[in-house]
């Protein structure tokens, strides 16, 4: 499963908000915001300085996905 977070961006288009006024009100670094740009994982910490912010839940800004290399993965075991 790979992490998707296109619901945070989708969100912050419906809020007119970009993406570094979101990590500065936040307050998270420009390191986590790469990290969430990447779809790579950020801490649970960040994700509710998030949704504090944005006044909403994780599963609103998180997603897990189908991974296409899963099942490459799960037939090699």
């Amino acid at each position: 499963m790979a992490i998707s977070y296109n619901k945070l961006w989708k969100l912050l288009i419906d809020k007119n908000m970009m993406r570094t006024e979101m990590a500065y009100k936040a307050g998270i670094t420009g390191n986590v915001l790469g990290r969430l740009a990447k779809s790579q994982p950020v801490s649970m910490g960040s994700l509710e300085k998030i949704c504090k912010l944005l006044h909403c839940s994780i599963g609103d800004i998180v997603e897990f996905v189908e991974d296409e290399n899963y099942d490459y993965i799960e037939t090699k075991k």
